[in-house]
């Protein structure tokens, strides 16, 4: 028969729970409202980092957005730029094409406008002649120059020149050719023959002005001399 060993039979101790330390004099109900208020201290530390990481890429992004934003509008605006500066040497390019155009016709023109004057444009030539000044016209051909305006060098060419007593400056007294105009653009100068005041007609006035300032001069002379008498 084997001999029961001693012992044996009685349970272990279980282990018991650790209970959290509890300073001398407080009990474990007060314990748990401790570690409550740690962890709440912790979590607010934990809440400011992440908002200023927040914050942080939301400055990235609003200075990725400025940059962004900016960089458009500098594309818009060099984009407004080039269409202007396309529209203006579209319009440049027209403008040279067409007075290119009718530079060539002047010529023709001039013809038109001398069988006018000889009461030549008469029939069909009438007609054809009508309606190519009529098209010229509609295309921005302009004719100037008359008789008796100033004499302008800037759109005025001078082929002869006189003198005349009744002009009292240079002055366009014949249109030997007119002159044609696109806007403010001259295509050809009108050709005129131009009359200038003559030397001694400037000269004159002011000698007989004179004489007759002297002639008053002796008069006073003689009606002052009876009275010193």
């Amino acid at each position: 028969m084997t001999e029961e060993t001693p012992g044996f039979d009685e349970q272990q101790p279980q282990a018991q729970p650790q209970q959290p330390d509890v300073p001398s004099g407080a009990t474990s109900d007060d314990a748990e409202p401790q570690a409550a208020s740690r962890e709440k201290g912790a979590a607010p530390a934990g809440d400011a980092d992440r908002t200023a990481a927040v914050t942080a890429q939301l400055d990235q992004v609003r200075t990725a957005l400025g940059e962004r934003t900016a960089d458009l509008q500098r594309l818009q605006a060099e984009y407004q730029n080039y269409r202007r500066r396309v529209e203006r040497d579209r319009i440049a390019v027209k403008e040279i094409a067409i007075a290119n155009l009718l530079t060539e016709l002047l010529p023709v023109l001039d013809d038109i406008g001398r069988a006018r004057e000889h009461d030549e444009l008469v029939g069909g030539f009438k007609s054809v002649a009508e309606s190519l000044e009529t098209v010229a016209a509609k295309m921005g051909l302009q004719q100037f120059g008359k008789e008796g305006e100033p004499f302008d060098p800037t759109i005025h060419e001078a082929l002869m020149h006189s003198y005349a007593p009744d002009v009292t400056e240079t002055t366009c007294v014949a249109i030997l050719q007119p002159g044609y105009r696109i806007g403010e653009r001259t295509i050809r100068p009108a050709r005129v023959a131009v009359a200038e005041p003559q030397p001694g007609a400037q000269t004159v006035k002011p000698a007989e002005e004179s004489g007759a300032a002297e002639g008053d001069a002796p008069g006073e002379d003689k009606d002052s001399g009876p009275e010193e008498g």
